[in-house]
C-alpha cells in the first residue's frame, strides 16, 4: 500500500470522517507536511467556491483551511447535489456536467472515477501526504458495486484505511465488527485500525471492550477521542440538532428548516453568536415569534417555497412583517420573496413557473450557467460596512426592486432591500461572516437599532476550534502506529 495516502472510513454517516480528516491535516500541517485534503464523492448541499472558480463540498473547503491552503475543485472531484429524493446535478471538477437519477447515475460512475482518479494523481504529485474522506459506510451491499467513495477508490488507490466509529451513538462495537465483517477479505486487509470517536466517560470501563475489539478483529484501537463539547465544523450537509442561546439572547432568530437547503452554514455566525437566540424550525413545528427570519439557500427554489407555504410560513411572515418584525433572504431565500419563478428548462423540477411571496418587485428565471464567484464589496447600510462572501445560483433576478440594492459587490449592485426597509435580500452566501458586515445587519434587524452587538469573529472561531480538535488528536491518537501508514510524520 503506498506511503503517502490515508482515508477514513465510517461506520455511519456522521461517524466523524469530516473531523477526523480536518484534524488530521492541520496536525500535520503544524508538522511543517504539506498535505492535502480530498474526497473522491461528496453528496451535499452545503458546498464553496474555490481559487480556482469551481464548486466543492463545504467540508473540504474546511479541510483545506485545515491544512492551510486554498481550496480547490481536486480535493473533491464529484460532488453530488441532490435536487429530489432520487435525482441530483453532477458536478465533475468543480462544474455542472448533468442532472440524473441514481439509476443513470450509477452507470455514470466509471467515467466519474476517471475524473476522480485524475484529481488524486495531481495532489499526490504535488502534496507530501493527503488525507482522503469516505462517504457514509463501506458496507452498504446495494452501492458497492462501481462504489467511488469508499473501498472502490481504496482498492484501485491502494492506500490504508482507519474505520472511525461513534460511540455517543450506542452499538460501537457491533458497527465496527460487522463493518468489516462486510467487507472482501482485500478490504479487510486495508483497515490499518479503528478510531472511537466521541466518548465521554471512566476510560478503564471501555478498556474490556477495547481488548475485546483487537483480539476478535487483528485491528488496533489507533485511538478513542473524547467529545469535545462546544466544537464547531462547518457542517458538511445535517442542520444543527438544537437551539442555541436563551432568554438573555438580545435578537432571536428563525429560519425555516427546508427540505433542500442549500449553505445552511451562512446561519453558523449567527448560530454561534453569543448575543443571539437562533434556531432551524422544522416541519409541523409551531413558528414562534422572532425578531428575525432568515429565508437561507435552496437547491429545488420552487419545491421548498410550496413547501414554505404549506407549512404555514406565508401567513408567519406576512404578519412578523406587519409588527415590525425583519426579514433577510439569502440566494434561492431572494428568489422566493420575488413575484414569479420561472424553471422554463426544468433545471429544478418539472418545467414551468410557480408565483413567489410577493414581497419584492422582482422576478428570477433559472438558466443553465450556474454563477460560481467570490465576492467581496460593502452592504448598502448606514456605515458600508466591508462584505466578502460567494455566489453560487443558476437563477438570474430582474425587476424595479433592484433599484434599492442591499450590497455593492465588485463595482455592481447585489440585492434589494424593501420601501419600508424591513426585507433585505442578497445572493451573497457568507453574508454574514465578515465581522463588520454581521454587526451591521444586527443593528439594523435590532428593534433597538442605536445599540451595538458585540464583536463576533466567525473565522476566528473556525480556527480556533481546528486547533483545538488537533490539540486533541495529538493527545489520543497512537502517532507511533499512524507513522507507518504517514511516513511524512517522522
Amino acid at each position: 500500500m503506498r506511503n503517502d495516502t490515508l482515508m477514513v472510513q465510517g461506520t455511519t454517516s456522521d461517524a466523524g470522517k469530516t473531523t477526523l480528516v480536518a484534524g488530521l491535516c492541520r496536525v500535520l500541517a503544524r508538522r511543517g507536511v504539506r498535505v492535502a485534503p480530498f474526497k473522491p464523492q461528496n453528496m451535499a448541499l452545503n458546498s464553496a467556491v474555490t481559487a480556482n472558480g469551481g464548486e466543492i463540498g463545504r467540508a473540504q473547503a474546511l479541510q483545506a483551511m485545515a491544512a492551510r491552503i486554498p481550496p480547490h475543485t481536486d480535493f473533491n472531484p464529484v460532488l453530488l447535489k441532490p435536487s429530489s429524493d432520487t435525482g441530483a446535478q453532477i458536478i465533475i471538477h468543480g462544474k455542472v456536467r448533468l442532472d440524473m437519477d441514481a439509476r443513470a447515475y450509477h452507470d455514470y460512475k466509471p467515467r466519474a472515477m476517471a475524473a476522480v482518479m485524475e484529481s488524486f494523481a495531481r495532489l499526490t504529485a504535488q502534496y507530501e501526504a493527503v488525507m482522503v474522506e469516505g462517504a457514509g459506510s463501506p458496507a452498504e451491499i446495494n452501492l458497492r458495486d462501481r462504489d467511488i467513495a469508499n473501498m472502490g477508490f481504496a482498492e484501485l488507490a491502494d492506500c490504508p484505511v482507519i474505520l472511525i466509529a461513534d460511540i455517543d451513538r450506542g452499538g460501537v462495537f457491533a458497527h465496527l465488527v460487522g463493518t468489516l465483517t462486510l467487507l472482501s477479505e482485500s478490504e479487510q486487509a486495508r483497515i490499518v485500525g479503528f478510531v472511537i470517536n466521541r466518548f465521554r466517560g471512566d476510560m478503564s470501563l471501555l478498556q474490556s471492550g477495547l481488548d475485546w475489539l483487537e483480539e476478535r478483529t487483528g485491528k488496533p484501537v489507533l485511538g478513542v477521542l473524547p467529545y469535545l463539547m462546544g466544537l464547531h465544523l462547518d457542517a458538511e450537509d445535517a442542520l444543527p440538532r438544537s437551539a442555541s442561546g436563551d432568554s438573555d439572547s438580545r435578537l432571536s432568530i428563525i429560519a425555516p428548516a427546508l427540505p433542500r437547503i442549500a449553505n445552511a452554514t451562512d446561519c453558523d455566525p449567527l448560530r454561534l453568536h453569543p448575543e443571539l437566540a437562533f434556531r432551524f424550525i422544522g416541519p409541523g413545528q409551531t413558528i414562534p415569534p422572532a425578531d428575525l427570519i432568515i429565508l437561507p439557500g435552496s437547491k429545488a427554489v420552487q419545491a421548498d417555497l410550496a413547501w414554505l407555504i404549506a407549512n404555514g410560513w406565508e401567513h408567519a411572515i406576512q404578519s412578523h412583517l406587519r409588527y415590525g418584525g425583519k426579514l433577510i433572504g439569502i440566494c434561492g431565500g431572494l428568489q422566493m420573496l420575488g413575484r414569479a419563478l420561472h424553471d422554463p428548462l426544468g433545471l429544478e423540477g418539472a418545467p414551468g413557473s410557480a408565483q413567489g411571496l410577493g414581497l419584492l418587485d422582482l422576478e428570477t428565471t433559472l438558466g443553465p450557467e450556474k454563477q460560481l464567484k467570490n465576492v467581496s464589496g460593502r452592504l448598502a447600510l448606514p456605515g458600508g460596512a466591508e462584505l466578502r462572501g460567494y455566489e453560487i445560483h443558476m437563477g438570474v433576478s430582474h425587476g424595479p426592486a433592484l433599484a434599492r440594492p442591499s450590497a455593492h459587490l465588485d463595482g455592481r449592485a447585489d440585492g434589494a432591500v424593501s420601501e419600508d426597509g424591513r426585507i433585505l435580500a442578497s445572493y451573497v452566501h457568507g453574508l454574514f461572516d465578515e465581522p463588520a458586515a454581521l454587526s451591521s445587519l444586527l443593528a439594523w434587524a435590532s428593534p433597538a437599532a442605536a445599540t451595538s452587538f458585540g464583536y463576533f469573529d466567525v473565522a476566528a472561531r473556525r480556527e480556533a476550534d481546528i486547533d483545538r480538535l488537533a490539540d486533541m488528536l495529538e493527545q489520543h491518537l497512537d502517532w507511533r502506529r499512524l507513522g507507518k501508514w504517514l511516513p511524512a510524520l517522522s
